[in-house]
């Protein structure tokens, strides 16, 4: 008999998991977890990312919108637990239902913390906070997968986790909204566009703080039926996390420039939603649920330290600097009004 592998005083039974996705932000760090810990994983994807699969991980390739390619990848298979990280619209949702009942014993569903009631009316936000966004599809669409999979849970006894991230990163995402290109402008004395006042409060996760909650929720029968926030318990100021790039970039002093949220929006169809939906308000959760089921999980990554490992990397693949000119004249445009006070 082989014993399970022990990480400090962690001990792990090995699983059988499929990850459907398992090379973006969330999943790749995700699946480094859980072959850390001696889980057996597979990987159902179409083999398109950047992202290196982890060794010793089965990979199935396929198009999971392709019904018949994935019921013949995993013809005869079943698995202690199945995550789901790229379904993102109600008839998605639908597909997997489809895919996965009778085929694993717990479904996890990757939602979204911008699910949570905009505006929040109380602080922290909590599982039990109200899920309602007016402002963004995004979170409405999660919104409605997750009313799909929460009536099968009832209906059909399909095994349901729900977990909803808020803005979790790696190394290749910049949380400004004008990614690279605000550290392009800092670096060249130009000021840097805030949205709102810059004092609403942020949580950041770094990807390997959230795998630790997330891989300890893989194939635990107790947390059938329930949701669970994972984030970190920091929260910062956008100022804050705006000065903590600038300082990364070798920019102690950078120029920050105020732009209300719903100025930015009216100007800018792509940026609105999720600015009017999310960023402009604070956010602030409470993790108890998932540290009673997972009690060793901490976040232990400060967005200081994330913040200069994003810079760091960017600045070691310089073909990834690349500045958005349409953010650059909206940029200017919307400062100029600002400091004319129009």
């Amino acid at each position: 008999m082989v014993n399970p592998p022990v990480h400090g005083a962690e001990t792990v039974a090995p699983r059988s998991i499929l990850f459907v996705g398992g090379t973006g932000v969330i999943s790749a760090t995700a699946a480094q977890r859980a072959v850390a810990l001696g889980h057996r994983l597979t990987i159902l994807n179409r083999g398109r990312s950047t992202r290196p699969v982890p060794e010793g991980v089965e990979t199935l390739h396929a198009d999971v919108w392709d019904v018949s390619a994935v019921q013949e990848a995993l013809a005869g298979r079943e698995f202690d637990a199945v995550a789901d990280f790229i379904t993102y619209k109600p008839d998605q949702a639908k597909a997997s239902l489809d895919l996965f009942a009778g085929r694993t014993g717990q479904y996890v569903f990757i939602s979204s913390a911008s699910a949570y009631q905009k505006p929040p009316t109380r602080l922290p936000i909590r599982e039990s906070t109200p899920l309602k966004n007016p402002f963004w599809q995004y979170s409405r669409d999660k919104i409605a997968c997750e009313e799909l999979f929460y009536e099968a849970y009832r209906e059909q006894d399909f095994p349901l986790t729900v977990v909803r991230p808020s803005h979790t990163y790696d190394r290749t995402k910049i949380a400004m909204v004008g990614g690279w290109t605000d550290i392009h402008r800092m670096r060249a004395g130009l000021p840097v566009m805030v949205h709102g006042d810059g004092t609403s409060l942020w949580t950041l996760t770094h990807s390997k703080d959230f795998a630790k909650a997330f891989v300890g929720l893989l194939g635990r029968p107790q947390a059938v039926g329930e949701s669970y926030t994972i984030t970190s318990d920091e929260y910062l100021p956008w100022n804050q996390i705006y000065q903590l790039f600038s300082r990364a970039a070798g920019v102690p002093e950078p120029e920050l420039v105020h732009v209300a949220s719903e100025t930015i929006a009216a100007h800018s169809d792509e940026l609105g939603p999720n600015l009017l939906g999310d960023r402009s308000h604070s956010v602030v959760f409470d993790n108890t649920k998932i540290k009673s089921l997972v009690p060793n999980y901490c976040a232990t990554i400060p967005f200081a330290d994330g913040a200069r490992e994003i810079v760091n990397w960017y600045d070691a693949n310089p073909g990834l600097q690349v500045v958005n000119q349409q953010f650059m004249d909206l940029s200017d445009q919307l400062i100029g009004w600002a400091r004319r006070g129009a």
